[in-house]
């Protein structure tokens, strides 16, 4: 959603420059409504435009108009900004499928980040390309670091649903582009482009042992990732520059975040001098950090902006930071994770030309940015993923990246000259035959594993899904039906999404409730109606997503009965806070729900 969010207005400034005509423009994601830049457009106190004049009325040109805000009629607007959710829900057996599919089959849809979908993911967009060759619509998938296997499997999705059975060897180059018709099924050769900037990833592996959760007071210990972080991080304190360090979990990045705290008081008492960014907190703060972090890590607004170095800054991240956020940093350290995500993260390094003045003199030569790998290793020295990463990444695909990178290390990283090689080579299926012993056998096991899991994902995501367009024979009864016990919520929920919505409640002296720390925003409580349409704005604003198992087994505070009107808030478990001391200069407030305890602080919500 906060990807949909940043794009709105990039398309909404393309439109007013570059279309005449029909283009209104709708934020395609459930909670498009709470976008402050979507919500205000088109609206007037008058009555809603005719559905005739939605996109000529002058008033509403850009933005849609009232009657195509409306529920699940977003995709029928000449333009949209949104979530992929929005788009494969077409292919589902919902409710409107079929009005879902009419709003895309003269569209052209442009999917970004094309390589970062998963199994169930990346079926259900095969079918949806299917159905968008048999329409003939255009299609752009944008990606950096797509494998050519997965490349193929989607151009030959699109052939399939034109017409074309016969598969397709499909090598794509990176810079470049590929083309394949729905009118004759022929692939073109790939094309490469030139690059504006080329570089060369200064690749440093750092084994370390894993210590991110020391005890309270407890010392650097020799060979840790405490250890190496500040090392890692000691030019920026020292000489300014910028800095993103990025983990793999929210509980990593907070205990981090705490313990550079600690290690740099400079930098935490500084203005900016140290942040924090992760999905665990409120909608409208991760909002507030977020443009934060645009405005002080972004493009260069002015020469002014780089005639000196920034002031010394370190961004503490999960994976929030690799898609859609326009960051250049000075030097990049990060956890190890997958190539490609490892390759997004890079590219977050000196990505705009600043110049010799608009960098500190150990960030030069900028064509030469440094990417930090922590690699987590075992007594023996060997790859050892951490437990506390649970199933955030594949064991298997991270110790093929760590193999690859200690090859590559020596002599670095071409940018984009090396990019599809290493790509293809770490999804190669003989990756396991340059590999001896024990480690061969291994990774081979780890491999098995991972194999039988996504075709387990994948054939259910064909079974759940739609049929394809040559299969529906003309009965349209085909585009709702279900098999049994295929549920609405598996439909909806991303595989292995496990996750619940929180409003954290605070409790005043006086016993009241407010939606704020300061006491200074009452909780909304509505009437027989339901709450205002301010109210529940205001409500979802403070709305935070946590893991679904710390709700699992208890029930929230009682919610206000004016709240049942707004399916929106159906789900939505009410947190009554407490004061629970400080963490640093902020507050801490904390409740027991079941056999947790949630705090809520400056770093977010955690729980024990």
């Amino acid at each position: 959603m906060a990807t949909a969010d940043a794009m709105y207005p990039r398309v909404s400034a393309f439109t007013e420059r570059a279309l005449s005509g029909e283009r209104a423009l709708t934020l395609l994601h459930s909670m498009a409504w709470l976008s402050p830049a979507y919500a205000g457009a088109g609206q007037s106190a008058g009555p809603p435009p005719a559905a005739g004049d939605v996109s000529a009325d002058p008033a509403t040109v850009t933005e849609a108009g009232v009657w195509l805000r409306g529920h699940r009629r977003g995709l029928l607007a000449p333009l949209g900004a949104g979530t992929i959710d929005q788009a494969l829900s077409a292919v589902l057996p919902l409710t409107h499928n079929a009005l879902r599919l009419f709003g895309l089959s003269d569209k052209v849809l442009v999917v970004d980040e094309a390589h970062a979908y998963g199994p169930w993911m990346h079926q259900l967009l095969s079918r949806l390309l299917e159905w968008l060759g048999a329409f003939g619509a255009p299609v752009v998938l944008l990606s950096a670091t797509l494998s050519g296997r997965t490349a193929s499997s989607l151009v030959d999705a699109y052939r399939r649903g034109a017409g074309f059975l016969e598969p397709s060897a499909v090598e794509p180059c990176y810079p470049g582009w590929m083309f394949t018709g729905a009118a004759t099924g022929e692939v073109c050769v790939p094309r490469e482009t030139d690059s504006e900037r080329r570089r060369t990833l200064d690749v440093r592996m750092l084994p370390v042992v894993w210590d991110t959760a020391p005890a309270a007071g407890s010392p650097v210990c020799a060979g840790g990732r405490r250890q190496a972080l500040r090392e890692a991080l000691e030019p920026v304190v020292a000489q300014s520059g910028t800095a993103l360090v990025c983990c793999t979990t929210v509980a990593e990045a907070q205990q981090t975040f705490r313990d550079l705290r600690a290690a740099f008081p400079e930098l935490s008492t500084g203005e900016g001098g140290l942040r924090l960014l992760h999905s665990r907190y409120p909608a409208n703060t991760r909002q507030h950090i977020t443009s934060a972090c645009e405005r002080a890590y972004g493009k260069p607004r002015s020469p002014q902006d780089v005639a000196l170095p920034r002031p010394a800054s370190v961004l503490v991240a999960t994976q929030v930071v690799e898609q859609s956020l326009d960051l250049d940093f000075d030097l990049i350290v990060t956890d190890l994770a997958p190539l490609a995500q490892l390759l997004q993260r890079a590219g977050r390094g000196r990505r705009h030309a600043r110049g010799a003045s608009g960098r500190p003199p150990w960030a030069l030569p900028e064509d030469a940015p440094r990417l930090v790998v922590l690699e987590p290793v075992g007594e023996s020295g060997a790859t050892q993923v951490p437990r506390t990463w649970g199933s955030v990444y594949d064991a298997g695909l991270l110790q093929r990246t760590a193999h690859l990178l200690r090859e590559r290390a020596a002599s670095g990283i071409a940018v984009p000259g090396d990019v599809q090689e290493l790509i293809d080579a770490v999804y190669a299926e003989d990756f396991v035959d340059r590999l001896e012993g024990a480690v061969q056998r291994e990774l081979a096991r780890m491999d098995s594993a991972r194999q039988a899991d996504e075709a387990a994902e994948a054939h259910l995501a064909d079974m759940v899904a739609i049929c394809a367009p040559a299969d529906v024979a003309g009965d349209l009864q085909r585009l709702s039906r279900r098999e049994a016990g295929v549920t609405e919520e598996l439909l909806t929920t991303r595989l292995g999404a496990d996750s619940g919505r929180v409003l954290c409640l605070y409790e005043q002296q006086d016993n009241t409730l407010t939606l704020d720390e300061g006491g200074t925003l009452p909780l909304p409580t509505g009437n027989q109606n339901g709450l205002l349409h301010a109210e529940l704005r205001q409500v979802m604003a403070h709305m935070a997503p946590v893991p679904g198992a710390w709700l699992r087994g208890a029930e929230g505070h009682p919610a206000p009965p004016g709240w049942g009107k707004h399916p929106v808030l159906r789900d939505l478990v009410l947190l009554r806070m407490q004061p629970a001391g400080q963490d640093g200069a902020a507050a801490v407030w904390s409740c027991r729900h079941g056999t947790r305890t949630i705090r809520i602080s400056g770093v977010g919500l955690e729980t024990s």
